[in-house]
């Protein structure tokens, strides 16, 4: 018998079957009368995820193309610009005027305070909320609020975080939120969102950077008209309208809950086998658990041993974090079964590996923080 698979990354995450039975559905027009409807509510349900009153922009694309929108619209040659990051995904945009911190650091308002002042101020900020390459998530809050005082615009990289944890737009002044659907919005890769404030919009109405396929005027005029301005993925829109209203009738509330108690199981689970953590050891980091090999044990056999024997893929480190951690995924459609299956298959590969882990030990641990939380 084919073996079972267990997609266990930080994206792509599981997607619910209800899900994939939305998405297998007869393919219909994207102007037709029988996909505007869905159109219509799963940009509403996106507003509510991002909690704004303003418009979110949707593209078929990865949640970089949203990001890379957030670049050409808001920004003209010789505007000076300011990325905060910590891991891989900071870094991609580093190209601009870059506050880099050691991988696995959070990012503190302190430190964007006196960058912003070193350099004069910006004309935008760019923060990573879920840097998933370290498990670090940063208080965006926080950070938000100083890039205001300096007068920039605030784009949060919410591409793994949003629908996992707290996230609100309009309340914290963030001006662009943008994300992906392979995540904790549990869909397949393919679709990004990008909300915009009537801020980034004024200031995209002036930017001179050359954009077509990711200008937000156009895809915006589009959608007021429950148009799009390019053939969408009909499919992946109607998955991601189901998968929102699974996300809104289970409660983001609830949810965030959810992910801060599995993520808790996780590193409870990981610390009782004799693990070191690399990614911080708190509740704000719910989305992923990145967690140091043992010494003499290369974190690639880990992935691979794992995924090869028992069907499970889990994430290996990105960048000089190769081989040296390896990230257990916890967004999206997962449930404490799933950090114990994770825990129990690293228990038997790490043992396989050579390194001394007492048999059960992790995931009693894991069960026993989820139940304790449930409690609190």
């Amino acid at each position: 018998m084919a073996g079972k698979r267990y997609l266990m990354t930080p994206g792509p995450t599981p997607v619910p079957p209800e899900v994939l039975a939305a998405i297998a559905a007869p393919v219909v027009h994207h102007r037709s009368p029988d996909f505007r409807p869905i159109y219509e509510e799963c940009l509403g349900r996106l507003k509510q995820v991002v909690r704004t009153e303003h418009d979110v922009l949707l593209f078929t694309a990865s949640g970089t193309g949203a990001f890379e929108s957030a670049v050409a619209n808001l920004t003209s040659p010789g505007d000076r610009a300011l990325v905060v990051s910590a891991g891989s995904f900071g870094e991609r945009w580093a190209e601009l005027v870059h506050l880099k911190l050691e991988w696995g650091a959070t990012p503190e308002p302190a430190e964007l305070r006196e960058k912003l002042e070193e350099a004069g101020g910006a004309k935008v900020v760019y923060l990573v909320q879920s840097e998933t390459s370290t498990g670090v998530v940063a208080d965006v809050q926080a950070l938000a609020a100083v890039a205001k005082e300096a007068g920039s615009l605030v784009v949060v990289d919410a591409v793994s975080s949003l629908g996992a944890v707290p996230l609100e737009a309009d309340a914290w002044g963030v001006d662009v939120v943008v994300s992906g659907s392979q995540k904790a919005l549990m869909t397949p890769p393919g679709l990004a969102v990008a909300s915009v404030s009537p801020a980034a919009l004024e200031a995209a109405a002036g930017s001179t950077t050359p954009r077509f396929y990711f200008d937000w005027a156009r895809t915006r005029a589009a959608q007021h008209k429950l148009d799009a301005p390019f053939t969408p993925s009909v499919p992946l829109v109607a998955g991601l309208n189901v998968a929102l209203g699974l996300l809104l009738e289970e409660g983001l509330e609830a949810a965030f809950e959810r992910h801060v108690r599995l993520g808790r199981a996780c590193r409870e689970g990981a610390k009782a086998m004799g693990l070191e953590l690399f990614s911080p050891d708190e509740d704000r980091s719910a989305v992923v658990t990145a967690v140091r090999s043992p010494e003499g044990i290369d974190a690639k056999d880990v992935v691979r041993l794992l995924r090869d024997r028992f069907g499970i893929t889990i994430a290996n480190g990105q960048g000089p974090l190769i081989g040296k951690i390896f990230r257990l995924g916890h967004i999206g459609w997962f449930d404490v079964f799933d950090i114990a299956t994770q825990l129990g298959a690293v228990e038997l590969a790490l043992a396989e590996l050579g390194a001394e882990v007492e048999r059960g030990v992790a995931v009693t641990r894991a069960l026993e923080t989820f139940a304790d939380a449930a409690r609190v």
